[in-house]
């Protein structure tokens, strides 16, 4: 595990998951929210995502925490682990409820409302997003997936590493 992307629901836990990963092995991290994201709530052009994208992907080691699904091909091209929270869509809800007036390393801002555009997308997400991502994962041959049905499964292996 040296090039690794952490993938899934909004509200998964991603970000928790690839912390604790890399205080576990000590891999560099890489939010997707912080390139993708401006601190005023602009964000950035595709073509200045996609270059910081491949920069980081440059190098020997990574973990890149984020969807932005029109990116994770390339991602898993470079690859050499996957891990997929594919968890019930009340518990990516509630997490993502559970972090509204928390400041968060990976976000530029505080979130202060439940974004319903944002609840959309999580809701959409088993249907929209999901089914992309296991087709992606289904043509790779050389990387190691490992898909996680539960927050305990997550957990038990961090701890186990």
């Amino acid at each position: 595990m040296k090039k690794i992307i952490v993938i899934g629901c909004p509200g998964a836990g991603k970000s928790t998951f690839s912390r604790k990963l890399t205080e576990k092995i000590n891999i560099p991290l890489f939010y997707l929210d912080l390139l993708w994201h401006k601190k005023d709530r602009s964000h950035r052009t595709p073509s200045e995502f996609d270059a910081d994208l491949t920069a980081i992907m440059a190098d020997e080691k990574w973990i890149i925490d984020g969807n932005y699904d029109r990116t994770i091909p390339m991602r898993l091209e470079q690859c050499d682990t996957v891990f997929l929270l594919d968890y019930p869509l009340e518990l990516c809800l509630d997490g993502a409820k559970s972090r509204i007036g928390n400041a968060r390393e990976d976000l530029p801002w505080t979130e202060m409302t439940f974004d319903e555009e944002f609840k959309q997308w999580i809701l959409d997400f088993p249907q929209k997003s999901l089914p992309q991502i296991y087709s992606w994962l289904n043509e790779i041959k050389d990387k190691d997936i490992i898909i996680f049905k539960s927050r305990e499964q997550a957990a038990a292996f961090l701890e186990n590493l």
